[in-house]
């Protein structure tokens, strides 16, 4: 941690820093639009530009999402992912799945998450806040919905 005189921070200055956006770029503006507004029941915080748009929590209480037109495509390697807390875990599986998400890792009982993608490949997992207590909640049969195709096996995560 900062010492106070060193970094200018004082009670009369006080220095603060948040996150103000988490950054997804996309190569499908539109759709991820679409998207990520249902997902986390958000709204665009202004027009949206040729490059992108920010999506705000109309509640005030989430960080942004900056959607940035890009066009790279999904990395390989990903050392950054959103982890969305829900209440509903197999509730909200099948509702994100609907929206255009796909699975990565399926769910597995004894677990707090499952991994998807939303619709341009951008790995995300739903955490499940009620674990340990509702430990058994993923379900081994569960079968992948609406998306149509089956998901892939994959190693664990750790939510953080």
């Amino acid at each position: 941690m900062g010492d106070a005189s060193r970094d200018g921070a004082s009670p009369e200055n006080p220095r603060t820093v948040t996150v103000g956006s988490v950054v997804i770029d996309c190569t499908n503006l539109e759709r991820m639009i679409a998207f990520w507004s249902e997902a986390l029941h958000y709204v665009p915080r202004g027009p949206v530009q040729p490059d992108g748009v920010i999506l705000k929590d109309p509640r005030g209480t989430g960080p942004n999402l900056n959607l940035s037109l890009s066009n790279e495509g999904p990395a390989k390697e990903y050392r950054l992912h959103l982890d969305l807390y829900v209440t509903d875990p197999l509730g909200e599986l099948d509702r994100l799945c609907s929206l255009g998400a796909t699975v990565v890792y399926p769910p597995k009982k004894g677990t707090d998450f499952v991994t998807l993608a939303d619709p341009d490949g951008n790995p995300f997992c739903l955490i499940d806040i009620d674990w340990p207590r509702d430990r058994d909640r993923w379900d081994d049969s569960w079968e992948f919905g609406r998306t149509g195709s089956p998901p892939a096996p994959g190693p664990g995560h750790a939510s953080g």
